[in-house]
């Protein structure tokens, strides 16, 4: 039985995590989660689950618990206390933005695993995030399917022969519009993914490819790679997720349909396998696979992405912060689509970098560009 804690359990990837507990009772035991503003889901999963403790973003909220026998925090500190919550063997970080960094360190400081889907914690400080891990023994799990698809064809391998890895991308809603289309584009038509079920955030992520991007980072500190052995390819019918060449031009790819709860439920179970009750991949139907190279010219976010981890320091915090706001914006009709790439391209290039920067140099850095005015 292994005692599991999720960092964000409302979103996609929780509500997803909270079905694979619920299908393997014998396997796994939810002992606490967090939540931002959705608190009724909380009060839901908290009544059939059980778990210990359980976070909430705002102080008003505790007393919705008030019948049931559980803990409850609130807060950032709140988040910290479910992620170090006693007898937790594994933390899921599946929040949203930078706001996964800190309870991130904790859990990796008190000796408990991460199963990480919460790509900006490894954006903004990577290396620091896979020292500490190092340091405390921690395994980083990685949750996102193109990195548990490169974790699995690792699986025995020595990482010093990687010629490169290729990550996979499905193009996102706009894949087949030109830029001058994208324009005119709206909230609606960005958050019509054509392949996952994801939240609105990494939805709109997916359509600029600035989530892509932040894969080609995590992949970096994840792998333990150079940049130039990282690279992208379209592939619209996400079924290959990720592929590993070796420097002997052998390849090795992972394959499966576009359901999350297969990562999720590796991480929770690894280095072991469990059944898993989802179709499986039929490649007779599939019938064709297209792959097509990437522009980083139409896919403007992807090459900030690219220059931001060429750069280091703390220039990858402020892609990260810039394009946090901006999809907020944008999500909320304040800004236009092509908005968000102009937002983050300029305030990179009036950034001044902090090379190797202190958690705490990083935490001000996210919250300097978080709070900041902006013009379009």
């Amino acid at each position: 039985m292994k005692n599991i804690a999720i960092l964000g359990a409302s979103g996609s990837i929780g509500q997803q995590a909270i079905d694979v507990i619920e299908r393997h009772p014998e396997h796994f035991n939810l002992v606490g989660l967090t939540v931002g503003r959705r608190v009724d889901d909380a009060v839901a999963i908290a009544t059939r689950l059980n778990p210990k403790i359980v976070s909430v973003q705002y102080e008003e909220d505790v007393a919705r618990f008030s019948h049931l026998d559980v803990k409850v925090v609130y807060g950032d500190e709140g988040l910290k206390e479910v992620a170090t919550a006693a007898h937790n063997d594994l933390a899921l970080n599946a929040l949203v933005g930078s706001v996964g960094l800190s309870p991130t360190i904790a859990a990796i400081e008190n000796g408990i695993d991460i199963a990480l889907a919460n790509k900006e914690t490894l954006v903004v400080a990577g290396e620091l995030v896979m020292a500490h891990a190092k340091k405390y023994g921690v395994n980083i799990l990685p949750v996102d399917s193109e990195h548990a698809a490169i974790f699995q064809c690792l699986n025995g391998e020595d990482q010093r022969q990687i010629k490169k890895i290729t990550i996979t991308a499905s193009g996102g809603s706009f894949r087949d519009l030109t830029r001058d289309q994208l324009e005119h584009v709206t909230v609606e038509d960005a958050l019509n993914h054509p392949n996952w079920s994801m939240g609105q955030k990494i939805t709109i992520d997916s359509a600029t490819m600035m989530n892509k991007g932040f894969e080609v980072i995590e992949a970096k500190w994840l792998f333990d790679l150079e940049i130039e052995q990282i690279d992208t390819i379209l592939h619209k019918e996400s079924i290959i997720h990720s592929m590993v060449e070796f420097v002997d031009t052998s390849v090795m790819a992972q394959l499966g349909t576009p359901d999350m709860r297969m990562p999720i439920q590796y991480a929770f179970t690894y280095p072991n396998r469990i059944e898993h009750d989802a179709p499986a991949l039929n490649l007779a139907e599939v019938a064709q696979l297209n792959f097509k190279k990437m522009d980083l010219e139409r896919y403007k976010c992807l090459k900030y992405a690219y220059d931001a981890l060429k750069i280091g320091g703390t220039m990858p915090v402020v892609l990260n912060a810039v394009n946090e706001v901006a999809v907020a914006k944008f999500l909320n009709n304040e800004i236009g689509f092509l908005d968000i790439e102009r937002l983050i391209e300029e305030e990179m290039n009036a950034h001044e970098v902090i090379q190797q920067p202190t958690l705490e140099q990083i935490l001000a850095v996210d919250h300097h560009y978080k709070t900041k005015e902006y013009e379009v």
